[in-house]
């Protein structure tokens, strides 16, 4: 049975949330708005309907998770002055309890997602790592984990690109991922993924090491203006890969989109490449990968801003791109996330997409992490 303090603790916790999300000046700005929906006009311009109702939706999210919140915990209040009485079991209130901190700690997570772009939808790239076989079968078992991960919470993906391994496996994978704030959970897993166990594909049997890296970008929408060079831009075009026979793709669907980026600070120049087989479409794979090609270049502007964000905090540990954030050590059952230190030896929940407490871990650090 739950104690006084815990109960304290409870209540404590609901009461900053409120304070924090100031719930009921976000009542008065939802009163506001949905006022500005009833002008006559309102949706002759789509695109500023969708983003006010799309407003509307984000502030009432808050006003009805912190009631929800409110509810439970009263729940548990009510329910631990009935144990005293006889009227409510003490397995009751546990479970009240139980519900009420989980519905608490989602909410301070979301919480922590305040950066425009976590609200976005996300582009999820791995890349397989040297070691042939056995680090393009632990490319794989990534892109199984983040999509199990993605069908656990109700997210849509479609693969963008993928490029098969040569005996089992990827090489790459591209996916997008649609669904409120999946790049703000998601960027947690920026990095290099370490994984230990005893090889399949290794006659002898010995304990091998691979690595995968994963890159996610935020995949930004209409509303935000990023320009492209059209005489820094060109295109190839080729036949999307198939099973064969009357799968085979006989037309040149598939495009990529190649641009000589210049960056604006450094002036230092490179090429990007983007491919996109997401449809037999020729002009909607061209569209998506203009889309895909703006979600990078929009992601360099945000790294440029965090480089001098850390500049300014230097005391401040930073993650760069490359770095190994993760161990997936397979015959000890331990999977650890380096940033954070969280653990656990649920290696086969974790590989099933239950990576929840890792993306919490990583979150409730806050802006050490960006």
């Amino acid at each position: 049975m739950i104690t006084q303090d815990q109960l304290k603790e409870l209540q404590s916790r609901k009461d900053a949330l409120k304070m924090y999300l100031d719930v009921d000046n976000k009542k008065i700005q939802v009163e506001e708005e949905e006022l500005r929906t009833h002008v006559p006009d309102f949706w002759l311009d789509q695109k500023a309907a969708e983003a006010q109702m799309k407003k509307i939706k984000q502030l009432r999210f808050w006003i009805e998770g912190c009631a929800e919140v409110e509810h439970a915990v009263d729940e548990v209040a009510t329910g631990f002055d009935f144990v005293k009485e006889g009227l409510v079991e003490e397995a009751e209130l546990d479970t009240l309890y139980a519900t009420a901190i989980d519905m608490v700690e989602k909410l301070e997570l979301r919480n922590m997602l305040r950066q425009e772009e976590d609200k976005m939808d996300a582009i999820l790239k791995i890349n397989s790592g040297a070691g042939g076989t056995e680090s393009q079968d632990w490319a794989s078992m990534l892109m199984r984990m983040y999509l199990r991960w993605c069908e656990r919470h109700g997210y849509k993906t479609s693969i963008v690109h993928m490029v098969d391994g040569d005996e089992a496996g990827i090489k790459s994978v591209s996916f997008s991922i649609t669904g409120d704030f999946a790049y703000g959970y998601l960027k947690s897993e920026n990095g290099v993924h370490r994984l230990v166990r005893v090889s399949p594909y290794n006659a002898q049997g010995k304990r091998m090491t691979s690595f995968a890296s994963v890159f996610v970008t935020p995949l930004i929408d209409d509303t935000i203006e990023i320009t492209i060079d059209p005489a820094r831009l060109s295109w190839d075009t080729f036949r999307s890969g198939g099973a064969g026979g009357q799968n085979v793709n006989k037309v040149e669907s598939g495009v990529r989109a190649r641009y000589q980026y210049k960056d604006p600070y450094t002036g230092e120049e490179e090429e990007i490449l983007v491919e996109n087989t997401e449809t037999r479409d020729q002009p909607k794979n061209r569209e998506n990968a203009l889309r895909n090609l703006k979600s990078i270049l929009y992601n360099k502007e945000l790294e440029h801003r965090r480089e001098e964000q850390a500049k300014v905090e230097a005391g401040k540990k930073k993650i760069e791109w490359g770095s190994q954030i993760r161990s997936y050590v397979f015959d000890d059952r331990r999977v650890k996330d380096h940033r954070t230190g969280h653990q656990t030896s649920d290696v086969g929940g974790v590989m099933d997409g239950d990576i929840d407490a890792f993306i919490k871990a990583f979150l409730m650090e806050g802006d050490d992490n960006v």
